[in-house]
């Protein structure tokens, strides 16, 4: 009975999904999206993504984009959206940009790595082997995460964490 119950929670876990119309699952970030700053010229523009088949009972969603390879002894926040409607199941490109009016109603960005409130793109030191950035999205069972948007990404993290109720996530890397 056990082992049915958890085929049935995998099964729905992987029906939850992430993808985006700019890049693929183990592609390689292109320019646009690349930080313009730190040595890097990129389009700083954050990706358009999509999600489909979010557990049931999922009121929110919060995006975070992570490199887990930059230097820091603790990763790189590079983008954290929180409280994205349930009834949103997509992000346009852009939607990263400081103001946040790409971003769907009463959504908020919080404090990345870079000290903003906006998406920042990759752009690993020179001559390191390409990072791995991880974009996912996170279902919660709550409408609202209690954070405020100064916190940092980490503690936004710890919040969700303790909530969630399933994630899809996928990687793309970036090396110049």
């Amino acid at each position: 009975m056990f082992a049915a119950l958890a085929a049935a929670q995998t099964s729905l876990a992987a029906e939850f999904r992430l993808s985006s119309p700019d890049m693929t699952d183990g592609g390689t970030v292109a320019e646009t999206f690349v930080l313009d700053g730190f040595g890097c010229a990129g389009g700083n523009a954050s990706p358009a993504l999509a999600w489909s088949g979010a557990p049931a009972g999922t009121k929110s969603f919060v995006v975070t984009v992570y490199d887990p390879d930059a230097p820091t002894g603790s990763g790189w926040w590079h983008w954290v959206v929180t409280d994205i409607p349930a009834t949103v199941t997509a992000l346009p490109r852009g939607a990263g940009r400081p103001a946040g009016t790409e971003l769907p109603a009463g959504a908020m960005q919080g404090r990345t790595d870079f000290g903003t409130l906006s998406y920042g793109g990759p752009c690993p030191p020179r001559g390191d082997a390409p990072h791995r950035y991880v974009f996912t999205v996170h279902a919660l069972p709550v409408a609202h995460l209690p954070v405020d948007p100064q916190v940092s990404a980490a503690m936004v993290g710890l919040a969700l964490h303790g909530t969630e109720i399933g994630s899809a996530s996928l990687v793309a890397r970036y090396g110049h």
